[in-house]
């Protein structure tokens, strides 16, 4: 990759990972950033020389670089990705992309009409564990693909549900807000399990299933179960909690009728079949990837819009389903970091992933009161 000048829009946050990113890689540069706020300063990424804006649009206007980073709310994303493209600006977009697959389509028809890349920042597929799975599967070490299942035990306290005017919401200004268990803080599982699912030749699902729960006073889950069916009958099983004393960083179980692997995907450990644990540590960063595309196209991005557009399609069926359902008091302890926890919720966890059922078809007295959501996909 040759150096390159990128712009940024949404400096703070998440987007302060970005202005990091960019200072400390040889041959970058951030020629300007835009956000709404004033851009809070960092050693580590000064902002000496940088031009600033509070409009993206006269950032556009103004400067050339020639890569532009959107780290915006989820709900802002298809209209400053439309500017962006019709600047003839290549394109990095901070996940989820967009928030239905109406607006998925409008993305990709004008990326199509600019002739410009648009890679999804989903850090989580440039792994090269992620990869080595991908590889096996193809060659056929795992046998046929029957099932996956995703497993992921975690804490949140309850400042974490406060961290910014969105958190813990299902709605803002009339907008969908893309938080809680399933599509925020395990997305990466959810997302890898579906490029598992598309490199086993399952495509995209045409079923979903979700359960939604909370422990704790917030509009959106903090436990909560998701079952993707594919045309082939196959299953994809995704069972995470928020509220867990008990903590498993997050697996996929890739079952075969020629053997099963794990994928601990937070830490980039696998365990083929007949083998023991191997770490693969390295990501590739996706917005160096996208530069190297750039100078040369025959470099695929690892997370080009089309490949995030089944996790688009569960992301819409999550957002319609109904508001999660009160976990019973009887059933919440109180957690050491503060707020509850769902007594029985690892066990709960561990069976859905591994049968490929809903917490609402195990045995665990937590789940009475579960609504399934069934939604079409495809």
């Amino acid at each position: 990759m040759n150096s390159a000048a990128v712009a940024l829009i949404g400096a703070s946050g998440h987007g302060l990972w970005h202005r990091r990113l960019i200072e400390r890689t040889p041959g970058l540069t951030l020629c300007a950033l835009s956000d709404v706020r004033p851009p809070e300063p960092d050693p580590d990424a000064p902002l000496d020389g940088v031009a600033v804006f509070t409009d993206h649009t006269e950032l556009l206007a103004a400067t050339t670089p020639d890569a532009v980073v959107i780290c915006t709310p989820p709900h802002t994303h298809l209209p400053i990705a439309l500017d962006v493209l019709r600047a003839g600006r290549d394109l990095l977009l901070e996940k989820p992309p967009v928030a239905s697959l109406v607006e998925h389509a409008s993305l990709a028809a004008e990326a199509e009409r600019a002739k410009l890349p648009v890679q999804v920042n989903f850090q989580a597929l440039g792994s090269a564990a992620l990869a080595r799975l991908l590889a096996e599967i193809d060659a056929g070490s795992l046998g046929e693909i029957e099932a996956i299942g995703v497993a992921g035990t975690w804490w949140r306290p309850p400042t974490y549900w406060v961290r910014s005017p969105w958190s813990g919401k299902r709605l803002l200004d009339g907008r969908p807000v893309i938080d809680g268990a399933l599509l925020n803080a395990f997305a990466h599982a959810v997302m890898q399990g579906l490029a598992i699912a598309a490199g086993a030749g399952w495509g995209e699902p045409a079923d979903a299933e979700v359960e939604r729960y909370r422990a704790g006073d917030i509009e959106v889950e903090d436990t909560g179960c998701l079952r993707l069916t594919f045309a082939n009958g196959r299953r994809l099983t995704v069972a995470v909690t928020l509220a867990a004393r008990e903590f498993r960083a997050g697996d996929i179980t890739v079952t075969g009728t020629a053997g099963t692997a794990v994928l601990e995907y937070p830490t980039d450990r696998l365990r083929l079949p007949g083998a023991g644990w191997e770490k693969l540590p390295g990501r590739e960063d996706l917005l160096l990837n996208l530069l190297t595309h750039r100078a040369d196209p025959a470099v695929p991005l690892r997370a080009e819009l089309d490949r995030t557009r089944a996790f688009t399609a569960v992301l819409e069926a999550v957002i319609a389903a109904p508001p999660p359902v009160p976990v019973d008091p009887r059933f919440l302890v109180t957690h050491d970091g503060g707020g509850h926890a769902v007594d029985g919720v690892e066990p709960a966890v561990a069976a859905s992933a591994a049968a490929g059922a809903l917490f609402s078809e195990t045995a665990f007295p937590w789940t009475a009161g579960g609504t399934t959501y069934r939604h079409r996909l495809s």
